[in-house]
C-alpha cells in the first residue's frame, strides 16, 4: 500500500483539540506530551475550556507542524495517554 500524499504543506500552524476528564494535572500532563514532540510551542498559545458541568476541559494547541510524521507521532502519543478520551 502506498502512502497517499499529505493534503498539508508543510511547515504550517495545526491545531489539536485534546479532551479528558476535568484533573488537576490534565493541562499539565498534556503541555508535556505536546512539548515533546513540537519543542517550540509556546504554553501561553494553548487554550483550555471546561465543560459546563466542569466534568471534562477541552485544550486547544496550535503548533508549527513540520512533518505528518511528527503530527502522527503526537496524536498516538496523546490518544494513548490514559487520561486523554478524544484527540482532533
Amino acid at each position: 500500500m502506498t502512502e497517499q500524499p499529505s493534503l498539508i504543506e508543510y511547515p504550517c500552524d495545526f491545531p489539536i483539540k485534546i479532551m479528558g476528564k476535568a484533573r488537576e494535572d490534565f493541562t499539565r500532563t498534556t503541555l508535556a506530551i505536546v512539548q515533546c514532540h513540537a519543542p517550540d510551542f509556546d504554553a501561553a498559545a494553548m487554550s483550555v475550556r471546561a465543560s459546563k458541568n466542569g466534568t471534562y476541559l477541552s485544550v486547544t494547541c496550535t503548533i508549527r507542524a513540520t512533518s505528518r510524521a511528527q503530527l502522527d507521532t503526537l496524536y498516538r502519543a496523546l490518544s494513548e495517554h490514559p487520561m486523554i478520551a478524544v484527540v482532533l
